[in-house]
């Protein structure tokens, strides 16, 4: 992957302490192949990857190179938020990942955990950010939702500083920019009603989600359930949608997203050979608690889903008949 690389306003070298994963990490925040807001290298190449967003000081393009041989993970960024990211950059590759106390506890798990032991939670520190795609992907296919989430970028989210125009990369739309989206655009951004009032409803209280992130700069239990609160208090927003936000926002181990289509039956095919509900998951997790979702993670890092039946679902309209 190749695109003209101009100076970069800031630049930066990390070594990791462990064989960080840089690829799989950052692909934690993308929304389909297609997302204009990251571009990964194709798998077993060390880079550039590059991610676009909207830090508190300001846009930023980022590049980052896995240098493996080296030990070393190399970033440059362009734009105002560039100190920012480079600063943020260990927690977004998994360096605040904590695995205290974690037991495997299950044959399974520990298997799981033997083939992928560098498995890392990527923290973002940007909720609105993980908020606004996971909305968007409510009760609808993958397929729908990351079409619905691209054509939002590009229609409403300006191109990327530095090289991040030439990688195609947009920026994610501003709170504000999102709240003054009509409603007729949501329809055809295969959004419903349902999901666009509460897309506008999150922009409108994105400073205090911001708020409640930078309060606790730990990413710790206290600030994954004031957010939690916080999300679930506006209209149209779940236990769901409350995990998968944390999970990417916080790093949050504990976060499972209950509610999902699929992850109670994979849980519980991998976990006990048969398909089971999300009471039956809360159930069969709890033993694991704070790391139920790190088991999640294990799992899905492992490949193990039940196998898949089925047609492919055709994208959905949201106008009405005539």
């Amino acid at each position: 992957m190749f695109f003209p690389v101009e100076e970069a306003e800031a630049a930066r070298s990390w070594r990791p302490d462990w064989p960080c994963a840089v690829r799989a990490t950052l692909a934690q925040h993308r929304r389909g192949g297609a997302d204009p807001t990251l571009r990964l290298a194709a798998p077993g190449e060390p880079g550039p990857h590059w991610r676009a967003s909207r830090t508190p000081e300001g846009p930023v393009t980022l590049s980052v190179d896995a240098r493996t041989s080296e030990g070393l993970v190399e970033a440059r960024a362009w734009g105002p938020g560039a100190g920012w990211a480079l600063d943020q950059l260990p927690a977004l590759l998994g360096a605040d990942d904590d695995w205290t106390g974690f037991e495997p506890r299950h044959p399974v798990v520990a298997e799981a955990w033997r083939r992928h032991p560098h498995v890392r939670l990527s923290r973002s520190g940007r909720p609105f950010e993980s908020l606004v795609p996971t909305i968007i992907e409510q009760k609808v296919t993958g397929k729908e939702a990351f079409a619905g989430f691209r054509d939002l970028v590009r229609r409403y989210g300006e191109p990327a500083p530095g090289p991040g125009r030439a990688a195609g990369l947009h920026l994610p739309p501003t709170p504000e920019q999102v709240a003054a989206v009509p409603s007729w655009a949501w329809l055809g951004l295969h959004v419903d009603p349902a999901r666009s009032r509460a897309l506008v409803t999150a922009a409108r209280h994105a400073d205090a989600l911001d708020r409640i992130v930078a309060r606790g700069a730990d990413g710790g239990a206290d600030t994954a359930d004031a957010l939690d609160r916080a999300l679930r208090s506006l209209p149209g927003l779940g236990a769901w949608t409350s995990a998968e936000v944390r999970q990417r926002t916080l790093g949050d181990p504990d976060a499972v997203p209950f509610g999902d289509f699929h992850v109670a039956k994979d849980v519980g095919w991998a976990l006990t050979g048969q398909e089971i509900d999300d009471r039956e998951m809360a159930a069969l997790l709890e033993p694991w608690r704070p790391h139920r979702g790190r088991v999640v993670l294990l799992l899905g890092a492992a490949g193990l889903r039940r196998p898949r039946r089925g047609h492919r679902a055709s994208l959905r309209g949201h106008f009405p008949h005539v």
